[in-house]
């Protein structure tokens, strides 16, 4: 039973991340996206970076999932994604919890 009790809490905190991973896969994100790596987009480790501690990053990022943007990380142009507000408030507080090593 011990070795239960010892599982449960790992897989509680594995749930989130596996949980944003399959949301970024099911909406296309990885297409310009990578967690450690620039590809099209930033990797999402410098988003997090950028917006540690602001206050105002979940709305303001999950406005920018939806309706796209420029500007910010150079010229690329991210366009709007077919997400729900809920959706792209999950995704974002997903990659907002990634952290440099």
């Amino acid at each position: 039973m011990k070795p239960i009790l010892v599982l449960v809490p790992a897989l509680s905190f594995a749930m989130p991340a596996m949980a944003g991973i399959d949301m970024a896969r099911q909406k296309n994100c990885l297409s310009c996206h990578m967690i450690d790596q620039k590809l099209v987009g930033p990797a999402w480790r410098d988003v997090a970076a950028k917006y540690a501690g602001r206050e105002d990053a979940v709305p303001l990022l999950a406005a920018k999932v939806q309706k796209g943007g420029t500007g910010v990380w150079g010229t690329a142009v991210m366009p709007p994604n077919p997400v729900t507000p809920d959706e792209a408030r999950e995704l974002v507080t997903w990659i907002l919890t990634l952290k440099k090593n």
